[in-house]
């Protein structure tokens, strides 16, 4: 691979992989609505939307890629409206795919989510499994598999499924959790925290996304960490690293989740139908294909990549609060009536 077309590439994930291509000294032309930070000889950043066709166009007009790495997607939580969302990640995977058909770009990575589904499984999740959003974004996702799976004929389509990407640097929601454990404050989990929620590390998602340009053919995979441990043993080691005052504390389920609910419904919580739906549930991929298929494997562990995003937002914190104009998992969500809870923890 010698050249590469990124969507999302100045967001979390998107500039991740746009690096780690630009080290190996692959040249990268990235698309992204929010302004890129990185220069690079080999970089030539774009700021536009990819329902853009024209400008899709123009971007391919003089440039022969190798892959094609689809990473942009608008976020529930983020979103306009509703309108916006849809268009962004179904539309706009469209036309990433016509613009890879039409110009030869033979390898297609798309970036997919665990929100393909809105419970909770008492085992490991397959590829066999059919999806079942219940919200906007979940939905979004599913969509764009499934306009992807057409082009299979004429492209090597790799849609990797994964569930929260963690590494130093992610805030978005998670900047909540990470606020309440820097001011050493009581940190919440439903129902005692018993249930355990896969993560995957930023780096090895990268070498999976890496892996796939290498291998013939298309296929649809998971992908995640191993020995996955409950939020409880995962919080508790981030807090006991840090040495803060902050302790889990458990609020009741049948309580918080219809008061989540209708918070969402008022507009007054950040957290949507998949967040207060999962928060106490059980989810987990099973990752054997993408290991055999793809010689793939995790390096971290969740709390592992958990302390490092901790450890970024805790030294990063002050410039934090000033961001604008960057990505939705790059800035801290606004809490909301969450902060109602920040103030008797």
């Amino acid at each position: 691979m010698k050249s590469a077309f990124i969507t999302g590439g100045a967001g979390f994930f998107g500039g991740i992989l746009k690096r780690r291509l630009l080290e190996q000294g692959i040249s990268c032309v990235s698309i992204d609505l929010e302004p890129d930070v990185d220069i690079h000889p080999l970089l030539t950043s774009i700021q536009g939307d990819i329902r853009d066709i024209s400008l899709l166009e123009k971007t391919c007009s003089n440039k022969q890629f190798d892959a094609v790495f689809h990473c942009a997607a608008i976020l529930a939580h983020v979103a306009k409206d509703n309108q916006f969302l849809w268009t962004s990640n179904v539309d706009g995977t469209r036309n990433v795919a016509d613009l890879a058909k039409k110009h030869d770009i033979s390898k297609f990575v798309f970036i997919s989510s665990n929100c393909l589904w809105g419970q909770g499984f008492d085992r490991s999740v397959t590829e066999d499994d059919k999806p079942d959003p219940i919200e906007i974004y979940g939905k979004s996702k599913w969509e764009g598999e499934k306009i992807l799976h057409e082009y299979q004929d004429v492209l090597d389509i790799t849609i990797i499924r994964c569930p929260t990407i963690v590494d130093e640097g992610r805030l978005g929601l998670l900047s909540i959790l990470f606020e309440f454990m820097d001011e050493g404050r009581k940190v919440w989990v439903v129902g005692g925290g018993k249930n355990k929620y896969q993560f995957i590390y930023a780096p090895d998602l990268v070498n999976a996304c890496l892996k796939t340009v290498q291998v013939p053919g298309s296929r649809t995979v998971n992908i995640g960490s191993d020995n996955v441990r409950s939020f409880h043993d995962v919080y508790q080691y981030v807090i006991d690293r840090a040495g803060t005052n902050a302790r889990v504390a458990a609020l009741p389920a049948w309580l918080i989740l219809p008061l989540m609910r209708i918070a969402h419904i008022l507009k007054l919580s950040p957290l949507g139908p998949y967040q207060y739906k999962m928060i106490a549930e059980d989810f987990c991929f099973d990752t054997r294909k993408i290991k055999k298929e793809l010689s793939w494997q995790p390096t971290l562990t969740n709390e592992e990549m958990l302390w490092k995003a901790y450890h970024y937002y805790h030294e990063q914190r002050d410039e934090i609060k000033k961001r604008s104009n960057v990505s939705a998992h790059k800035q801290a969500a606004k809490m909301g009536v969450i902060r109602l809870l920040k103030w008797i923890s």
